[in-house]
């Protein structure tokens, strides 16, 4: 009992662990986007559902030798093909669809492993049960999502910040092997057993538990297609408000953590079968957190309640999948067909992450999947109360109702003032016009989630003004405008990563270059037709689409006089543009006395101390400069900090840098960030 329960536990973990270790890896090679994180999710849960389906089909069709004889095989091929480390030449050259090669990549680095540690919670349960028809089976798979909180909730405390990214792969490669020897032993035992415990209807068909009978009738179609339901809108759930907290509301780094643990924890206590789903306890409770969550939604009051939306979302998300999965065990089946149960709870898993990760961006122009999940757990509810008394079904009744008025509303409101709005794989972004031609302040913003990233007034006398994180009195404005002063004669050469709507081209004059690096081309697309920042430059203007760092790697020097890396002020940072291996990309694209800007205006994350270290393995000159009143930041949205690394030591001795360049105290005890180690809870604020 002790060797089931331990590979099942340790397969969990690694299933888990395997998650972020991987998706680190590959995330530089996609923007450091979150979409990556959400492409990954929905490869796992894809090939979960078939390591579910391939339980299913082997516990029914297969003899307990052939089982075990073939599990054994295929985790010998895995264990030869380790370690697990993406091959380089799966790096995006800048125009193929993301998520598709992310989703091949993937399947050719840990499809196999991945598939088979899938496999094993419901395959090594069905043994557990022929083994042991006695006990009961549907807790191990409250274990497994222990197994995999705790991989989740260890990786960015305990792995991430000491353990380098190569030899996490390392180390994850050696537990794989160690559970391939867990997992032959138990298949060696299932055999060992299975002449102990047979049935009428085959030689591997599990019989009852208990006072189960021995023979009960196969799950209909219709509760097959209950369990997948139920399973689909807790995946559902579980996306849907990850994207609303980490992509309307913050991009809080590791904010991500919060709701899949709330989602493992209500698979844990659901189907540890201790009575941790009273219904009669949770169906108000659902009714009052479902009403509250769309309330939420519809109030742009408490879009920027930062607590409030955290608090109500991740309650919600806890009583949501509460009643998701204690739904689920109140209409489990006998552990006869636990498999089957198990494969309807997977194709429930992948179907909500595809409809999410998948259909949601190509269909919908911004997050509007949680106004619709949220409005379908109602449906269910009403659904699954449709045979109570004539009190709750109103009730529920009312509250479809309610979800259906309030999702439309907070979709309204999202949309108002709003002029374009489109969505890809990098997410939503949102042109929203303000005031009426006629207007003074008439003018335009670009909003990326909820994060500024450009803001245009629209008069033709005002239209070339910097504004924002790029104003005259800014880091990057000051050190254009001091090169200017410099080499008054002499065109210039400036590398922007980070396009926004342009407004830094405003600084270009005539024989200028400025040379804008993007990922996104919805970005390009907009800066282009609804701005005018690009087109009123004097400057010679070129756009690079895809990764910067990658066209970077590829160019041949480009001497730029100045390069400002503005791609951190979302919170969701790109990580690879920010290391001691892009900080020599950097540098061999730089003129002798060229000025690297980093633009590290973050409500979350303190990154001077980072980049100081890059300067200060180099011997290189660097400087802080805030744009804006000291202390008191939450005042304007546009107060900036720009850190300015040079090898010119008279560069912070101009009088236009001198009095407002403030020092970086540094960090002795930090390591310097690289390719293969970075610390987020090291500069988190």
């Amino acid at each position: 009992m002790f060797l089931y329960a331990l590979t099942i536990f340790v397969s969990a973990f690694l299933l888990f662990l395997v998650q972020p270790i991987i998706a680190k890896q590959i995330l530089p090679w996609f923007g450091g986007t979150a979409a990556v994180w959400t492409t990954c999710m929905v490869f796992f849960q894809l090939t979960l559902l078939l390591g579910y389906f391939y339980s299913d089909w082997v516990a029914r069709k297969l003899l307990p030798k052939t089982q075990a004889m073939l599990q054994v095989a295929l985790l010998g091929i895995c264990v030869a093909l380790l370690p697990i480390t993406p091959d380089p030449s799966w790096k995006p050259a800048g125009d193929e669809v993301p998520s598709l090669r992310i989703l091949l990549l993937l399947t050719v680095t840990i499809g196999l492993p991945y598939f088979l540690l899938s496999t094993t919670s419901p395959l090594v349960q069905a043994w557990f049960a022929r083994t042991y028809p006695d006990a009961r089976p549907y807790r191990l798979f409250a274990l497994s999502n222990l197994a995999s909180m705790l991989a989740l909730i260890g990786y960015p405390f305990v792995i991430e910040p000491w353990i380098s990214t190569l030899h996490q792969a390392r180390w994850w490669s050696a537990g794989f092997a160690a559970f391939a020897i867990l997992c032959g032993a138990s298949a060696w035992f299932a055999v060992r057993s299975s002449t102990k415990v047979r049935s009428d209807s085959g030689p591997i068909t599990i019989t009852g538990v208990g006072n189960e009978p021995a023979y009960t009738p196969p799950p209909s179609a219709g509760l097959k297609f209950t369990w997948t339901l139920l399973a689909a809108l807790g995946s559902m759930l579980l996306l849907a408000i990850t994207n609303h907290l980490t992509q309307n509301i913050s991009s809080i780094p590791l904010l991500w953590v919060v709701p899949l643990t709330i989602y493992l924890m209500t698979f844990i206590l659901c189907f540890n079968g201790q009575g941790w789903y009273p219904r009669k306890l949770y169906l108000p409770l659902l009714v009052a957190f479902l009403a509250s969550m769309g309330w939420a939604l519809a109030d742009r009051r408490l879009e920027h309640e930062l607590y409030w939306q955290i608090g109500i979302f991740s309650s919600g998300l806890f009583i949501a999948c509460m009643f998701c999965h204690g739904e689920l065990v109140r209409l489990k089946p006998v552990p006869r067909y636990l498999t089957t149960f198990y494969l309807m709870v997977s194709l429930g898993g992948a179907l909500g992450a595809v409809l999410v990760g998948i259909v949601a961006p190509l269909i919908l122009p911004a997050y509007f999947e949680l106004e619709i999940t949220l409005t379908l757990v109602a449906v269910m509810a009403a659904y699954l109360l449709r045979n109570a008394n004539r009190l709750v079904v109103g009730v529920a009744a009312l509250l479809t109702l309610f979800m259906i008025g309030s999702g439309a509303y907070a979709v309204h409101e999202f949309i108002d003032n709003t002029m374009v709005m489109t969505r890809n794989f990098y997410g939503t972004l949102r042109v929203k016009e303000y005031n009426t031609p006629a207007d003074e302040n008439y003018n335009r913003t670009l909003v990326h989630g909820t994060i500024l990233h450009g803001a245009q007034f629209l008069q033709p006398k005002h239209r070339r003004i910097a504004t924002s994180y790029y104003k005259t009195t800014s880091g990057i404005g000051r050190t254009l405008l001091l090169k200017q002063q410099l080499n008054p004669d002499m065109p210039m050469k400036v590398g922007i990563i980070g396009l926004g709507a342009g407004t830094i081209a405003t600084y270009g004059r005539k024989g200028d270059t400025y040379r804008f690096y993007d990922i996104n081309p919805a970005v390009v697309e907009i800066a282009k037709r609804d701005f005018h920042f690009l087109s009123d430059s004097s400057a010679t203007i070129e756009t690079v689409l895809g990764d910067a760092r990658l066209s970077m790697e590829r160019e041949a020097s480009q001497q730029f006089d100045v390069l400002a890396i503005d791609a951190f002020s979302s919170d969701s940072i790109p990580v690879h543009l920010i290391t001691d291996e892009v900080m020599d990309v950097y540098l061999r694209h730089m003129k002798e006395g060229g000025i690297v800007a980093f633009h590290v205006s973050n409500r979350f994350l303190d990154l001077k101390p980072v980049v100081l270290k890059f300067a200060e393995k180099r011997g290189l000159q660097a400087g802080w400069i805030h744009e804006g009143e000291m202390g008191k930041e939450e005042a304007s949205s546009t107060n900036s900090d720009w850190v300015l690394i040079t090898r010119d030591k008279n560069f912070f001795l101009r009088d236009q840098i001198i009095d407002v360049a403030y020092f970086i105290a540094p960090q002795p005890g930090w390591r310097i960030w690289t390719d293969d180690f970075n610390n987020l809870l090291q500069v988190l604020r």
